[in-house]
């Protein structure tokens, strides 16, 4: 038995060793996809925030390192950036920046929390948004208010749906117009996703005939077992049974998939990492702090992916993306 989940607990299958018992190994595919985490501010204090982003926190990309960046995807040929936060809204560089990026890559997508669209003030943001084809990708945890205010915060639910609307009217998510509107569902709980398949059909049509929303796609991923979701976890007193539950949920078929594969991501200070959720853990792309401006290239294909247990969470069941 090894201590692989710390505290004191044990578990007898660490990630690289139910790999190894596949025949698998974790290694690098075209890397396509650049993610830029522009801050850890943000106007929620999520709790399932596996980055602990909340609006005490004072972690913001500056405008040098988003030059840095932009230079990056520029002249390593990246055909995707995929820009995260925090809530990237909140960054004060974040409508330069786009327009930069659109310059040097075919596609930008834009994760938001809905909210911090929704106080009227940042509507030029979300015209450049329209004009650049930014696709957007937002949390929209459950269907019901209950639910979602649980995890996100009184008041989300009804800004979110507000929200969503103005998208809509603008063109996100409808039939022809190119402009992309995908929303993501997570448990609110310490359980695992349902079939992405059903749980889609159930927001559009729960969406669609309340509210007259309509989206390109959904995605329903687990949580993952780091920052404030592992200190509800611990606290409630679920995370033992939350990580067997992912362990057990161990998806080889999930591995080829994994984003890992074609992503490198980028902290707000321009350190590379093989991921998000290794950012949220400090472990770095090829095990040494190396900045965005030092490299020329993506990462090449094959080599390895820094893992650790917090991996299962994307394995368990279809991956994530």
């Amino acid at each position: 038995m090894t201590d692989v989940w710390g505290r004191g607990r044990s578990y007898p299958a660490p990630f690289l060793q139910t790999l190894a018992r596949h025949g698998l190994q974790l290694l690098r595919a075209e890397t396509s996809i650049l993610q830029v985490n522009v801050g850890l501010l943000c106007n929620q204090a999520c709790r399932h925030c596996h980055l602990e982003a909340g609006p005490d926190r004072t972690e913001v990309m500056d405008r040098a390192t988003a030059n840095e960046i932009v230079a990056y995807a520029g002249r390593a040929g990246f055909r995707v950036v995929d820009i995260t936060g925090g809530a990237v809204e909140l960054n004060p560089h974040i409508v330069p920046f786009i327009g930069e990026l659109a310059r040097v890559v075919p596609r930008i997508m834009l994760r938001s929390n809905l909210t911090a669209l929704a106080d009227g003030s940042r509507e030029h943001l979300m015209q450049v948004c329209q004009e650049h084809r930014v696709a957007i990708v937002a949390s929209f945890p459950a269907v019901h208010q209950a639910q979602t205010e649980a995890q996100r915060g009184k008041g989300v639910f009804k800004k979110s749906i507000e929200v969503l609307q103005r998208l809509n009217a603008m063109g996100y998510g409808q039939p022809d117009s190119g402009l992309e509107l995908d929303l993501v569902s997570n448990p609110v709980g310490a359980f695992l996703p349902g079939s992405q398949k059903e749980v889609e059909a159930r927001f559009r049509q729960l969406l669609a005939r309340k509210w007259g929303i309509v989206f390109n796609k959904l995605f329903s991923f687990a949580n993952v077992p780091l920052g404030r979701y592992r200190q509800w976890l611990e606290r409630s007193g679920n995370l033992e049974s939350y990580l067997a539950k992912l362990v057990n949920s161990f998806n080889p078929c999930a591995v080829d998939g994994l984003m890992c594969r074609t992503l490198v991501s980028v902290s707000w200070q321009g350190y590379l990492y093989d991921c998000d959720f290794n950012l949220a853990r400090g472990i770095y792309l090829g095990g040494k702090r190396v900045h965005v401006s030092e490299l020329q290239q993506p990462p090449p294909a094959g080599s390895p992916i820094a893992v650790s247990d917090h991996c299962y969470t994307c394995t368990a069941g279809s991956g994530f993306t």
